[in-house]
C-alpha cells in the first residue's frame, strides 16, 4: 500500500470520530471510551447496539483497521444514511472499497469524498479548535483528496472487466487528469478499451491527452497503430507515430526495468513508430518525409522480414522518384533499396521485382565495394 494510503488508515481513527458528538457518560460509554484494545472496544460497541453518528464511526474504522471491509462499507452506508455528505465516514468507506477493489464503490465514494474534503478545506479554523486540530484537519483535507485520486487508479488497475477499467479511468480523468497517479493508468486504459472492442472511447481518449500535452507513447502508438489499420486519417497516424518517436528517444530506462529489457522495447516501439511515419507519408507521395523516418526505422527493424521489406520498398520508391532525371547516385541507390526489398520474402516482395526490373533499366547498378 502506498504512503499516503497507510498515513491515513493509521492517523485517522481517533481524531475522525470527534466530529461526532458523544452520548452521555455513562458507565458502558465511559469504558467504550477508555478501552485500549480494538478488538475489545469492538464487542463492546457492539453489544452497545446503538446507531448514532458517535458509536457508527467508531465501528466503521475500527472494522476497517480489522480487515472488515465489508461491515466497514456497511457501517459506513449507515453513517452516510445520517448525513449523505459525510466524507470522513466515505473516506474510511474508501479505503474499505480499495481494500475489496470494489470499483463500482469507488465510482460512488471517490467525487464524495474529494468535494467534502475541499469543502471542508476552505472553511475557517474553528474557535474551539485547537492548532493541532486544525493542522491535522488541513492535513486530512489534502490527503483525502490524494487519497481519491489514488483509489480511482488502484481499482483500474485490479479491475478484471475492460469495460469497468475504462470507466473508472474516464471518471479518474474527469476528475483530475494532472494526478500523480494518472499516469500509471494509461496503459492499463489502452489495453482495456481494445479488449472491449472500445476504439472510439480510445481515440477520444488520446485526442483529450494530446489536447493536454500528455503524451504516452504506448498511447499513441496504439492509436496510430489502429488508424493505419482501418486505413483511415493518415495525418494523425503521423503525427501520432512521430511524436512516439519523439517522446522514446527522450525518455530514460524505467525504474526496476533491466537494461536489455528496455534497449528491446524501445528499439522495436521506435522502429514501429517511424515504420508507420514513414509508410503513411509514402503512400501519400510524401518522399522527403517518408525517406527520413524510413531511413531511421531501418536500424531498428532489420531483424523483422515484414516491416524491414515494406520499408526498403518504399525507400526505394521515394528515392527513386526523388532521383529520377536529376541524381544517378540517388537512383542507384533506390535501386539497391528494392533489389533488397526483392530479396525479402513479405508482402510487397513480387511488387518489388517487378519494380526492380523497370528500375535497371533506367538507374545504373550499385557500385560494389
Amino acid at each position: 500500500m502506498p504512503r499516503l494510503a497507510l498515513f491515513i488508515a493509521l492517523t485517522a481513527l481517533p481524531l475522525l470520530a470527534q466530529r461526532h458528538k458523544a452520548p452521555d457518560s455513562t458507565p458502558e460509554i465511559l469504558a467504550i471510551s477508555s478501552e485500549p484494545d480494538p478488538a475489545r472496544k469492538l464487542a463492546m460497541l457492539e453489544k452497545l447496539g446503538v446507531s448514532t453518528g458517535w458509536a457508527l464511526s467508531q465501528m466503521q474504522q475500527l472494522y476497517f483497521k480489522a480487515g472488515n471491509f465489508d461491515k466497514a462499507l456497511e457501517t459506513g452506508d449507515k453513517l452516510l444514511g445520517l448525513d449523505p455528505q459525510d466524507w470522513e465516514a466515505g473516506l474510511v468507506s474508501l479505503q474499505a472499497a480499495v481494500g475489496k477493489k470494489d470499483s463500482d464503490t469507488v465510482l460512488k465514494l471517490a467525487p464524495l469524498v474529494t468535494a467534502g474534503a475541499k469543502r471542508a478545506a476552505q472553511e475557517p479554523k474553528k474557535a474551539s479548535d485547537s492548532e493541532e486540530q486544525a493542522q491535522y484537519m488541513a492535513t486530512l483535507t489534502k490527503d483525502a483528496v490524494a487519497y481519491a485520486e489514488y483509489a480511482y487508479s488502484a481499482v483500474a488497475l485490479a479491475e478484471q472487466n475492460p469495460a469497468k477499467a475504462v470507466q473508472v479511468i474516464e471518471a479518474f480523468e474527469k476528475q483530475n487528469p494532472q494526478s500523480q497517479y494518472f499516469a500509471s493508468t494509461v496503459p492499463k486504459y489502452v489495453y482495456a478499451a481494445r479488449q472491449a472492442n472500445l476504439l472510439p472511447s480510445l481515440f477520444a481518449f488520446a485526442d483529450r491527452a494530446w489536447a493536454r500535452g500528455a503524451f504516452s507513447e504506448e498511447l499513441l502508438l496504439t492509436v496510430a497503430d489502429s488508424l493505419l489499420q482501418q486505413s483511415k486519417e493518415p495525418e494523425k497516424v503521423v503525427q501520432y507515430a512521430e511524436k512516439a518517436a519523439e517522446v522514446l528517444t527522450a525518455k530514460p530506462k524505467p525504474e526496476g526495468m533491466a537494461d536489455a529489457d528496455w534497449d528491446k522495447k524501445k528499439s522495436a516501439s521506435l522502429g514501429l513508430a517511424y515504420w508507420m511515419a514513414g509508410t503513411t507519408l509514402a503512400s501519400q507521395n510524401k518522399a522527403p518525409q517518408a525517406d527520413k523516418d524510413l531511413r531511421a526505422a531501418l536500424p531498428f527493424i532489420k531483424d523483422n522480414d515484414q516491416l524491414n521489406g515494406t520499408a526498403l520498398f518504399y525507400l526505394g520508391l521515394m528515392n527513386y522518384q526523388m532521383g529520377k532525371g536529376k541524381n544517378p547516385a540517388q537512383m542507384a541507390e533506390a535501386l539497391s533499396f528494392m533489389q533488397q526489398s526483392a530479396a525479402i520474402k513479405g508482402p510487397v516482395q513480387a511488387k518489388a521485382i517487378q519494380n526492380l526490373a523497370l528500375m535497371k533499366r533506367e538507374a545504373p547498378a550499385p557500385k560494389k565495394k
